[in-house]
This record gives C-alpha cells, structure tokens and sequence, in this order.
C-alpha cells in the first residue's frame, strides 16, 4: 500500500494532465452529442419519412460498428481517403461526438414517446404549432424521464475515453501506460487509475442525482 501512496505523490502531476485530457473530450463530446441526439432524435419522431430513414442509418451505423472502428477511421481513414490530416485530439472529439450523438438519439427518442399523445394535441388546442409544442410542452417533461440514460451514457463515454490512446491522445490510460512502461509497476497503476475513474464516475454521479432531485420537486 506504501507502495501506491508513493506512486500516486510521485506520478500525480502526470496523472491529472492525463486527466484533463479525458475530461476534455468527455465534455465536448458529450455537449455535441447532446446537440446531435436532439436533432436526429426529433428527425427520429418527424412525420417525414425521409428524416426518419437519416436518423435510422446513423444511429444503425454507428451502433453497430465498434467505437474503436470508428475512432481508427476517422484518424486514419478519413485523412488517407481525403488527404485531410487532424491532430489525434481532434479525431476524438469528432468520433467521440459522433458516436454519443447516436446514443442520445436512442434516448431523445425513446424519451419523447414516453409522454402522452394527449400532450401533443393539448399544445396545438391551443394554437401552438408543432415546433413549439415540442419545444414547450413536450421536451421538458422528456428530459425529465431522460436523466437516468443520460447520466448512463454520459458515465459511459467517460470510460470509453481510455480508447484514445490507440490514436495517441495522451488522456487518463494512455499516461498510466507511459508511466508504468519506465517504472514497470503496471499493476499498482492501473489499480490507481481505476481509482481514479471511480472516483470521478462516482461525483458525477452524485451530482447527477442532485439534480434529478431538484427537478422532480
């Protein structure tokens, strides 16, 4: 135990740098998810079948194809077939991005078909038209039933950060692997890093039911 208290102290600059860098991407690619999960998941309950059949091959394929895939595509498959080079942060983000939008589309979906029809056709009784019952009647009682999965998701792709690494985004993982590759005390750092992910998951968490909380009273 002396053993990973005297690592921690001796690592912990690095290992909050690697930090930030999953936290980094975490963010950006959670708050772009969110926005591209609203858009497809609104194209996924449209009355227009073409916006529906978009949404659906997004969301298919990307669910169907592994994160890692898709996070070695677009560093290396895109600037092969474009000639368009992106540092490797930058393809985390849009892959991250890409793959969480269609994640939180499931969820926009699923979450506003779980409110009531009534709902709809009391918002246009009252002269509303459809884009404003959605956005006044309709999404705030969904994004209330729609914490729970987010926060799963959310928790989710902050783990999935770890696979940066393969594309050489210095985050978390990739930093306890540079670390214990001179030290050779691969297991007292990754059970720190562990440590670590837990941690954070676990305040996210917390602060996740807080404010389920507060918007149920």
């Amino acid at each position: 135990m002396n053993i990973i208290f005297e690592l921690l102290r001796d690592t912990f600059p690095l290992l909050m740098h690697g930090l930030y860098f999953t936290l980094l991407v975490s963010i950006v690619s959670n708050v772009i998810g969110l926005i591209l999960g609203l858009i497809f998941g609104l194209m996924q309950v449209s009355k227009l079948a073409i916006l529906k059949v978009i949404s659906t091959v997004y969301v298919d394929v990307i669910q169907g194809t592994p994160l890692l895939i898709q996070l070695l595509f677009v560093y290396f498959g895109i600037p092969m077939a474009s000639h368009i080079s992106m540092t490797p942060l930058i393809a985390g983000f849009i892959a991250m991005s890409i793959n969480t939008g269609a994640y939180m589309t499931e969820i926009f979906r699923a979450g506003i078909n779980s409110i009531d029809t009534g709902q709809t056709e009391a918002g246009r009784s009252l002269g509303l038209p459809y884009g404003k019952t959605m956005q006044l009647v309709i999404l705030p009682q969904a994004v209330r039933q729609m914490i729970p999965p987010f926060v799963n998701q959310i928790t989710h792709e902050i783990k999935d950060t770890s696979l940066l690494s393969v594309i050489g985004v210095a985050e978390l993982t990739m930093t306890a692997q540079s670390i214990y590759a001179q030290n050779f005390r691969a297991f007292e750092m990754l059970f720190i890093v562990a440590m670590i992910y837990l941690i954070v998951i676990y305040l996210f968490r917390t602060l996740a039911k807080v404010l389920e909380r507060k918007l149920s009273n």
